[in-house]
C-alpha cells in the first residue's frame, strides 16, 4: 500500500474541507493520486446526495453581505437537515465562502450561481463534495440581490433570518441598520401600500366586511369599517407605515424623513428559516 504523508492528507483536507481520516482513506485508496482521491471523495458526495434526496433539508444559513462600496448586496440560504450541521463552522464557512463569490460576480440567477466556479469546480459540484464529507442533504436554496445608492445588510444571531435593504441615496451606517433591523423584527410585506399585491388588498378588504358583517355591523356602514381595517393592515405590514421599533412614536417613513427629506426605501429581503 502506498505511504500517504501527513502532509499529503493536510494539503487534500485544506483543498476540499474534509476530515482527516477521510482524506486519508481517499487517498490511500488512490494510491496517492491527490487528483483521484477528489473524485473519490465526489462520488461519495453524489451517491449520498442520491441516497438522500427525498430527504428534507430545512436547517442551515441565511446570509447576506454588500459589497464595498455598499452599492450592492447578496442574500443565500444554504440548507441541511441538522441544526447540528448547522452550526459547524465548516458549514458557515463554505455558505460564506458561496456568498462572497455572489457578490464578486453578481449572478442573475440561483442557476447561474450554482455554475460559478469555486476553487476549480462549479458550486454545484463543491455541494456534492460537502454531501460526501458532512454525510447529509445540502442544498443551496435561494439567492437574491439588490443593487441600489446604498445597501445595506442585517444576520440576526444564529444565521437563521437575514435581511438586505437598498436605499435611494446615500446615508449614516446606523440609520440603514436600524431599517435593515426593523425589517427583521416586524417583518413587512411591502414597502409602501401601493406596493401591496392588488389580490393582498382585496383579501384584506374582504375579511375585514366579513367580520364586520359577524359583528352584527349595519351593512351601510360594512365597506367603511373594511377600509379601516385595511389601513390597519397597512400600518403594521408596510414598511414606510410601521411604527419604528426604536421609537414607536413615529413611524418608519418619519424616521427616514428625520434623516434626509427624501430618504426611502427601494427595495428589500427577507428570509427566516423558522417561519
Amino acid at each position: 500500500m502506498t505511504q500517504i504523508s501527513a502532509a499529503d492528507v493536510s494539503k487534500l483536507r485544506k483543498a476540499i474541507g474534509a476530515g482527516m481520516m477521510d482524506c486519508k482513506k481517499a487517498l490511500q485508496e488512490a494510491d496517492g493520486d491527490f487528483e483521484k482521491a477528489v473524485e473519490i471523495i465526489r462520488k461519495k458526495g453524489q451517491a449520498v446526495a442520491n441516497k438522500r434526496a427525498d430527504r428534507e433539508a430545512s436547517e442551515g444559513v441565511a446570509l447576506a453581505q454588500i459589497n464595498q462600496e455598499g452599492t450592492f448586496g447578496a442574500m443565500i440560504v444554504l440548507n441541511c437537515e441538522t441544526d447540528f450541521v448547522a452550526k459547524n463552522e465548516d458549514f458557515i464557512s463554505f455558505a460564506n465562502q458561496i456568498l462572497e463569490l455572489a457578490l464578486k460576480k453578481k449572478p442573475e440567477t440561483l442557476d447561474s450561481l450554482k455554475q460559478l466556479e469555486l476553487k476549480g469546480k462549479s458550486i454545484e459540484d463543491k455541494i456534492i463534495e460537502q454531501i460526501g464529507i458532512i454525510g447529509e442533504k445540502i442544498e443551496l436554496a435561494y439567492f437574491e440581490k439588490i443593487d441600489a445608492e446604498q445597501v445595506t445588510s442585517y444576520i440576526h444571531p444564529g444565521n437563521k433570518l437575514a435581511t438586505l435593504v437598498g436605499f435611494n441615496k446615500k446615508t449614516e451606517i446606523q440609520v440603514a441598520r436600524d431599517v435593515a433591523m426593523q425589517i427583521a423584527a416586524m417583518n413587512p410585506i411591502a414597502i409602501d401600500k401601493e406596493n401591496v399585491p392588488a389580490d393582498v388588498v382585496e383579501k384584506e378588504r374582504e375579511i375585514g366586511r366579513e367580520q364586520a358583517l359577524r359583528e352584527g355591523k349595519p351593512e351601510n356602514i360594512v365597506d367603511k369599517i373594511a377600509e379601516g381595517k385595511l389601513n390597519k393592515f397597512y400600518k403594521e405590514s408596510t414598511l414606510l407605515n410601521q411604527d419604528f421599533t426604536k421609537d414607536n412614536k413615529k413611524t418608519v417613513r418619519q424616521y427616514l424623513q428625520e434623516s434626509a427629506k427624501d430618504l426611502t426605501v427601494t427595495e428589500f429581503l427577507r428570509y427566516s428559516l423558522s417561519n
